[in-house]
């Protein structure tokens, strides 16, 4: 995992402070995690800022390493204004396919905050959420902008954890490790007892395992994964 670089300039609040000058009130961040897992949920985090100076060293969670990241997260959490989470069941994301499933997560998280947000930044292009909400889509938020950032390390930390829970009731599959990603030990352990409970039924990877493929679900409407096995 790499960790942040002094090179990188840290994440500013300028698109928030754009978003409020134009009218918006109250503005969240939107990050998710979870999306290329193989098991698990795909979690999303929702965070807004009051505009005071961010923690030093935040920056996506893809560039902190696990044990920084969990230490950004303890100085997150006190510095947000305010932050909630939500989520899509393995089941949810077999049924609905990734983007809905996205749609639906992002919303339960939005839902959760104490007041409703008057325009929501996601990273990236594409804008998975939708109406009713006001949505401002921006590449690279989760690394320029201080409220995907700060959502970016909540939602890491707050999977991870809830993924590493699992090993002890299913070792083996690396859940503290990979975090239900595809690993060398999630392949072996698949190949040998198959899916849990926790897998995403609808996926490909199922394709590539003789002895489970049949368990695959099959969904009208396009979704999951390419297979990499």
């Amino acid at each position: 995992m790499a960790k942040a670089s002094a090179s990188v300039p840290p994440p500013t609040d300028e698109l928030e402070r754009e978003l409020a000058a134009a009218g918006a009130r109250l503005v969240a961040g939107v990050d998710e995690v979870g999306r290329g897992a193989w098991a698990g949920p795909v979690l999303v985090c929702a965070a807004v800022t009051d505009g005071s100076p961010a923690p030093e060293g935040l920056t996506d969670s893809k560039r902190l390493s696990p044990k920084r990241r969990v230490a950004m997260a303890d100085l997150v959490r006190p510095w947000v204004r305010d932050h909630a989470f939500g989520q899509a069941e393995p089941g949810e994301i077999d049924e609905f396919g990734m983007t809905e499933a996205l749609r639906l997560a992002a919303g339960r998280a939005l839902a959760g905050l104490a007041k409703r947000p008057d325009a929501v930044i996601l990273d990236g292009k594409h804008d998975y959420l939708g109406r009713p909400w006001a949505v401002r889509t921006q590449v690279k938020a989760d690394l320029t902008c201080v409220s995907v950032a700060a959502a970016s390390v909540l939602a890491k930390v707050r999977r991870d954890a809830a993924m590493a829970a699992l090993d002890a009731e299913h070792p083996g599959y690396g859940f503290d490790t990979a975090a239900g990603y595809p690993s060398p030990a999630h392949r072996a352990a698949l190949a040998e007892h198959g899916p849990t409970p926790h897998h995403r039924m609808s996926w490909s990877y199922l394709d590539d395992l003789p002895r489970w493929r049949h368990l695959r679900v099959r969904r009208p409407a396009p979704g999951g994964q390419l297979s990499i096995l």
